[in-house]
């Protein structure tokens, strides 16, 4: 029940947040993007789907694997270790005409073998976000491992 509840905000907010007239303005663009790695982290392939560009490309650590939107969302159908967290931080903005780079650091904690203990995995990452049609949609991902705790 919490699970289809999650997914219901999802998809209200992003409703709500595509249909504002400049869907790349800063503030809203940083909840958009929080709502992201919300998705990522419970599943939500509904919210992606409308989210990521058709045209969607993720290049993940030192190129390890590249994904299209295809692909993610068909791997987050059936993860291998769900995160217990994801979060942005320090994120700047960087804004040219109906596209904005967000560039910033995403921590995600996952669950040790032990299933009782957390390790936390620091990305740097840049996603880019297109304006089309008054709608916000990610087209790119770029993630760089930066910083792993003991555990991994």
């Amino acid at each position: 029940m919490k699970m289809i509840l999650l997914m219901m905000f999802f998809c209200c907010s992003f409703m709500g947040a595509v249909a504002q007239a400049d869907c790349l303005n800063t503030e809203n663009l940083l909840k958009l993007d929080a709502q992201y790695e919300t998705a990522l982290q419970v599943g939500s392939v509904q919210f992606l789907d409308k989210l990521l560009a058709p045209e969607f490309y993720w290049v993940h650590n030192l190129a390890s694997l590249q994904e299209t939107k295809a692909q993610l969302l068909m791997r987050i159908k059936k993860p291998e270790a769900q995160a217990h967290q994801r979060r942005s931080h320090d994120v700047s903005a960087h804004r040219l005409g109906n596209t904005v780079v967000l560039q910033g650091l995403s921590s995600v904690d996952k669950l040790n073998p032990d299933g009782k203990t957390l390790r936390t995995s620091r990305y740097q990452f840049m996603r880019t976000y297109v304006e089309q049609q008054g709608e916000c949609k990610l087209l790119a991902v770029q993630t760089m491992k930066v910083w792993s705790s003991e555990g991994n």
